[in-house]
């Protein structure tokens, strides 16, 4: 009786070691994520802004290299609405579109003393 709950264990402990492995070897038959990202197909998320507690309008770089599509998507718990689509600026306007939403294409703003000119405090 003992000898046959160990070997259930035992082969319960193997199925779950080889539950990578097949899953592994299921996506490489299958092509899985891979075989979009060697097309050039695969999405890109371009910029993301928080409206709400929940919701989000996201600009996605979707489509192959020679034709991709920029999808403004807004984005709540239960859709996803396409607000608007345009053809995707070349790769030097992309750059810059990015370099202006991470803050790098301004020069950081000068500190303003508001301090009057008689103030005594130096």
């Amino acid at each position: 009786m003992m000898t046959q709950a160990i070997i259930s264990v035992v082969a319960f402990v193997l199925l779950l070691a080889m539950a990578p492995w097949a899953v592994r070897a299921l996506k490489q038959r299958a092509g899985g994520l891979g075989a979009a990202t060697v097309a050039g197909a695969a999405p890109r998320v371009v910029s993301a802004l928080a409206v709400g507690p929940q919701q989000r309008v996201v600009t996605v770089e979707v489509g192959p290299e020679s034709a991709r599509v920029w999808l403004v998507l807004g984005v709540t718990t239960q859709t996803i609405t396409n607000l608007h689509s345009t053809a995707a600026p070349g790769f030097a306007q992309a750059a810059a579109v990015a370099a202006a939403n991470a803050g790098h294409s301004q020069p950081p703003a000068e500190r303003t003393d508001f301090r009057g000119e008689g103030d005594a405090r130096g």
